[in-house]
């Protein structure tokens, strides 16, 4: 399958909207049909290479889907692709799939992550039930990086901000295991980098009496690696992950 570019936005210095029309869209249709927005997803195709990416929108009406892309530099694949992009280039890509839902019997949600989380987080908030509880705790590099979070849920979001040194890695770990947990059923979206998702899915099974049914967990990126040494060890650093706690 294949749309064109219509649009380019920078929603924040490290993060661009492209919206895409035309080719075959004519007839998309998103996962869960008249239910709330879901983070759906398209496995794109650039340069030869293949990642998955979250619809972060879709007009039917307009016939224009939206897809928000993280830019670092000239690192990756995408990304850079997206920092180039202008109307009339052709993006390639297979989908959508069905990824992470809300689960709308859940007393009540957490959500956890960074900029590479940040468009998927973004997404799921407006499939929370109205007025249910959400905690969000998100890490970027600064106000600058933050951008508008809306949902029908009860919203408890706190930005965090890195500040260059070694206590970084703990910032969003932390900010996890100092929250106050509200009564019930959790259902908890934990993705971003490799380490710091370790750390805290570790701290949710092993301190908070989780399940791994409570949790979409994933390590998206893994600081000091590029993008494509990373997809070199990330299925062995995942198994060592769900090894932690039996």
């Amino acid at each position: 399958m294949h749309a064109r570019v219509r649009s380019t936005t920078w929603l924040t210095p490290s993060m661009v909207r492209v919206v895409l029309g035309g080719g075959d869209l004519d007839g998309f249709v998103m996962p869960g049909g008249d239910a709330p927005h879901t983070d759906a997803y398209l496995n794109v195709a650039i340069e030869e290479a293949r990642r998955r990416y979250t619809v972060r929108a879709w007009d039917e009406e307009a016939g224009e889907l939206a897809v928000d892309f993280v830019v670092h530099g000239d690192d990756g694949v995408a990304g850079p692709w997206a920092k180039r992009a202008q109307p009339g280039d052709v993006l390639e890509f297979q989908g959508p799939g069905s990824g992470y839902r809300p689960d709308p019997d859940a007393d009540w949600h957490l959500m956890v992550g960074d900029e590479s989380a940040l468009p998927a987080i973004a997404a799921s908030l407006e499939a929370v039930p109205e007025g249910v509880p959400v905690v969000v705790r998100l890490l970027c590099d600064g106000p600058d990086h933050e951008i508008p979070l809306t949902t029908p849920g009860n919203l408890d979001l706190r930005w965090l901000h890195r500040t260059g040194d070694d206590t970084d890695v703990d910032l969003l770990v932390d900010a996890v295991r100092t929250l106050g947990f509200p009564e019930g059923q959790v259902h908890a979206f934990v993705h971003g980098e490799a380490e710091e998702i370790r750390a805290i899915r570790r701290h949710l099974l092993a301190e908070r009496g989780l399940s791994r049914a409570d949790m979409s967990c994933s390590p998206y990126w893994r600081r000091t690696m590029t993008d494509e040494a990373w997809r070199q060890v990330k299925r062995d650093f995942v198994a060592a992950m769900e090894a932690d706690v039996a």
